[in-house]
């Protein structure tokens, strides 16, 4: 190795889903109050880590359901999210999801997460801050594919 090498990066796997519904005539998204660091108390889609020989679309049915207590049939693929400075534990590359619901069913909270609520969509787009990590950016594109 020159001087000029570096160590191989290593990246972990992760999904995240935006799933929309809609109540009270407005665009709602389903997010969960994280209930740990890295942004810890903020809002955040429901998703996690993908564990090892696991594809990451289940990783995505299962972390819904694990966070939310919600189960649905129709994940699509939004992106993939790999900027290196997105997550501040290190290189996490994030395989996005989303669905759309006619009707947004209560959620219960589990896991990792210490709430999950719907919130209409423009309520936390239009407030910097309220969501961890690249999340507005993922509810952006999440729209143009589930609606």
């Amino acid at each position: 190795m020159t001087s000029t090498d570096t160590a191989p990066e290593t990246a972990r796997l992760v999904v995240d889903v935006a799933l929309f519904g809609q109540r009270d005539g407005e665009l709602h998204v389903l997010v969960i109050r994280r209930g740990r660091g890295p942004y810890e108390g903020c809002w955040a889609l429901p998703g996690g880590r993908v564990n090892a020989g696991e594809e990451t679309l289940v990783a995505a049915y299962r972390e819904l359901a694990e966070e939310t207590g919600l189960k649905v049939t129709a994940l699509q693929s939004v992106d993939v999210y790999a900027d290196p400075d997105r997550d501040p534990r290190g290189r996490y590359v994030d395989f996005a999801y989303t669905a759309w619901l006619p009707d947004a069913p209560t959620p219960t909270a589990g896991d990792d997460a210490a709430a999950a609520e719907w919130i209409p969509v423009a309520e936390l787009l239009c407030t910097p801050g309220s969501l961890a990590f690249d999340h507005d950016r993922i509810i952006s594109d999440a729209q143009r594919v589930a609606l």
